[in-house]
């Protein structure tokens, strides 16, 4: 039955109600509200929309491809920017633009912890998210007006939360959303009442044969309260009983290992598969100063066990570029000279920037970046760093040793705890060894160098294929004091142990991950020499804690990078800066880089390791869409097929054919009332061209159907007296002749409507309105 305009506005308007208030609750997992405001202009965007079209009597199978439309136009005024005709109208460059929020949202989502920076990608996923749900809620109340499923999208946003954060949902929201999904049943009560009244004051002449209406066994009214206090005990016993996962890799919290594709992984698995393929481009870059800065692309601080692991706190929204502080415990005494580097990114894909440590200002980047805390690492919770071009201004730092020497003790606020760490059970050959290597060091700098100039030395050899050979490769304490007694490792080995050495003097320390200087090109731009980094270039070097001065760099690897000038042995207050070391060693057979082990950015060059995950989530949403949009078909599928198994062996087989043939004629735009007579209705239908057409097939079914059903309701009396009912005489004959003129009728009844209003049938049939009415305790509807 149509609905008015106010009656239709008063179920949008409820139906608007119930989404926003279920929506807030997804609060805890993003921070502020401007998500929200998007959110809820979308969804008063498309419902709006909904109402509007049937206010000018659109075709219910055109409205919710429309509304979709309008979802696409509420999407291009958000985020289509300069994209965009006149605002709201998108072009190709939009799409794109969505295509490329919507991978981020992917990486922001596999990246970010709770509660998340409303990153714009993220607000664009959660608006498409809504937008989405509007659509269905609105199909669900308005066209299939079945507003009792509402509760089955509404679900989603109410009960997400419980995943994510161990207080689960907010009790007062789902309070709140159960409120509003009572005001939506109670609504669509009051206006499904309203036009029965209405459809049969206008028609004063139909025959018109009305039941006695069968009072519910509960109310209407208790029915919604049922419904609503069912559906909040469940939300409130599932969010409560799932364990949240907020440390898991969903939203990030448990590291950001799942980031990289052909990038380092932040768990240094220190001896992780030696065996590296040719070098893979990294990016490159140009300096006006000529400067060859290390690029860190991030701190780790603890060692656990064999792992030595990056910082897993989540990304502080306040820490945006434009607020990068001066460094840790740098003294304005220090010289800290400014140098400008431009970086080109080629095919290192990781979240985390690679940046020389300390970098004042970046600038140029595409997505959202966020500066860590202390070591000034700079991550993405919503791009990686593929194909990214990049300004930079860096602090040359440039200590003296005299400034290095009378460095004093370190505040205990100054550096983490985690720097200064060391297990009771440290294996003995370390504290000897840096005992015996730093006796007679009068200060914590000259222990220092003392270390460096250890490893460096010709007591020890870099090698890749020593550690595996000799079964000691690996990161654990046990792995360095091996590594102490057979003095032969790589980059990971060198630096780890000068940091557990730095660490057992007094000094903290934590390990730099990133890349070397690299080599200069033949090429240049801009009459600059453009330096090449690949994969081979990746590297691990201490960092050490001087009060004073801040985070130092040594390099204890020998034949490897730079070594600063103010670690050298017998260094000066004059020798400021950064000296490069002759190149004593030649680089393995092999050609791997002296860096962190992980293999994943020395990968085919024409991949990338991150597409699996993203693929397989776009083709699992894909897929529960064309469920969500098959699921009437399949509920009508289901129906038709009850009904016919009801002709073939129910005990009323004439009804079984009779109330198919009512819910084919509904679902193709026939006025089917169910208070009408068999006979009213098949006269209605004989009317239709498909009916008087010269071959009187399908009508004389029709009239079979009408005369079967007739004496099966209403012969049933004369059983008793021994008058044989319709099913019991030539049984299996007359259930195979109703199963034809069923088929028949119902191809009249096709053969009679357009296109559009046939693939209405098949997407959105009308007939389960039907069930509306008794899921909400209606009599069911017998058809005619």
């Amino acid at each position: 039955m149509p609905l008015t305009t106010p009656q239709s506005l008063a179920l949008s308007g409820a139906t608007l109600l119930l989404l926003l208030v279920a929506i807030t609750a997804l609060g805890p997992l993003v921070t502020g509200s401007a998500w929200w405001w998007a959110a809820a202009f979308t969804a008063a965007a498309v419902l709006g929309a909904g109402a509007a079209l049937r206010a000018v009597r659109t075709p219910p199978s055109l409205v919710p491809p429309l509304e979709l439309v309008a979802l696409v136009l509420a999407l291009t005024l958000l985020f289509g920017g300069a994209t965009t005709f006149a605002l709201v109208i998108p072009t190709l460059d939009t799409f794109d633009e969505f295509m490329g929020l919507a991978e981020g949202a992917v990486r922001t989502i596999e990246q970010q912890s709770v509660p998340a920076i409303p990153v714009p990608a993220l607000v664009f996923a959660l608006t498409v998210g809504v937008g989405v749900v509007a659509v269905l809620l609105d199909v669900m109340v308005q066209t299939l007006r079945l507003p009792a499923l509402a509760a089955v999208p509404v679900l989603v946003p109410v009960l997400v939360p419980g995943l994510f954060v161990e207080s689960g949902a907010d009790g007062v929201i789902l309070v709140l959303t159960a409120g509003a999904y009572l005001l939506l049943l109670r609504v669509d009560v009051r206006v499904r009442r309203s036009a029965e009244v209405a459809q049969e004051g206008e028609r004063p002449g139909s025959a018109l044969v009305s039941a006695p209406r069968r009072r519910p066994i509960v109310s209407t009214a208790g029915t919604s309260f049922g419904l609503a206090a069912i559906g909040l005990i469940a939300a409130s016993v599932v969010t409560a009983a799932t364990p949240s996962v907020s440390t898991s890799f969903l939203l990030g919290a448990g590291g950001p290992g799942t980031m990289f594709a052909r990038g380092v992984s932040p768990y240094v698995e220190l001896g992780r598969d030696l065996r590296r393929p040719d070098p893979v481009p990294a990016f490159s870059y140009v300096s006006p100063d000529g400067d060859r800065p290390y690029f860190t692309l991030l701190s780790v601080e603890r060692l656990e066990g064999d792992l030595w692991t990056a910082d897993e706190g989540p990304v502080d929204g306040d820490h945006t570029l434009d607020t990068l502080p001066r460094p840790d415990g740098l003294a304005d005494d220090v010289l800290a000279e400014p140098r400008s580097l431009t970086v080109q990114i080629g095919q290192v894909r990781t979240a985390w920037l690679p940046l020389p440590y300390p970098t004042a200002q970046v600038d140029g980047l595409r997505g959202s970046w966020f500066w860590d805390e202390g070591a000034l690492t700079v991550r993405s919770v919503d791009t990686t760093t593929l194909g990214q071009r990049y300004d930079v201004t860096r602090l040359a730092v440039q200590p003296t040793a005299d400034q290095l020497r009378g460095a004093g003790q370190p505040d205990p606020d100054s550096v983490p705890d985690a720097t200064r760490e060391l297990p009771d059970d440290l294996p003995a050959v370390i504290g000897e060894t840096a005992a015996s290597v730093t006796e007679g060091a009068r200060t914590r700098y000259d222990a220092a160098v003392a270390i460096q100039a250890f490893l460096r030395s010709s007591e020890f050899s870099y090698s890749e294929e020593a550690p595996v050979d000799s079964g000691y490769d690996g990161g654990g304490f046990d792995v360095i004091a091996e590594f102490l007694e057979r003095r032969a490792g790589y980059c990971v080995h060198f630096s780890s142990t000068m940091a557990v050495m730095a660490r057992e003097v007094g000094i903290p320390s934590r390990i730099a991950v990133g890349y070397t200087a690299g080599t200069p090109s033949s090429q240049r731009v801009d009459g600059m020499v453009r330096v090449d980094v690949d994969s081979h270039d990746l590297h691990a070097w201490p960092e050490l804690y001087f009060e004073g001065v801040g985070w130092v760099p040594f390099e204890p690897t020998p034949g490897r990078g730079t070594v600063p000038a103010y670690s050298r042995p017998g260094a000066g207050v004059d020798a400021p800066g950064v000296v490069p070391t002759a190149p004593t060693a030649t680089p393995p057979a092999t050609g791997r880089p002296d860096g962190d082990p992980d293999r994943q950015l020395a990968g085919q060059a024409g991949g990338s390791g991150a597409v699996g995950p993203a693929w397989l989530g776009g083709a699992g949403l894909a897929v529960l869409a064309l469920l969500l949009v098959l699921l009437p078909a399949t509920a009508r599928a289901t129906m038709r097929a009850v009904r016919r198994r009801g002709i073939r062996s129910g005990p009323s087989p004439a009804d079984a054919a009779w109330r198919e043939l009512t819910a084919t004629a509904l679902d193709l735009g026939a006025d089917v009332d169910d208070r009408r007579t068999a006979r009213a209705l098949a006269d209605e239908l004989l009317t239709r061209p498909a009916f008087a057409a010269e071959d009187d097939t399908a009508a004389a079914a029709l009239r079979r159907l009408r005369d079967a059903v007739e004496r099966e309701r209403y012969g049933r009396v004369l059983r008793a007296a021994g008058t044989p009912a319709y099913h019991d005489v030539a049984q299996a004959a007359r259930r195979d002749a109703l199963a034809a003129d069923l088929r028949a009728a119902s191809a009249a009844l096709a053969a009679d409507a357009p296109a559009a209003r046939r693939a209405e049938a098949l997407l959105l049939p009308r007939s389960l309105r039907a069930a509306g009415r008794a899921v909400i305790g209606r009599t069911t509807p017998r058809g005619a």
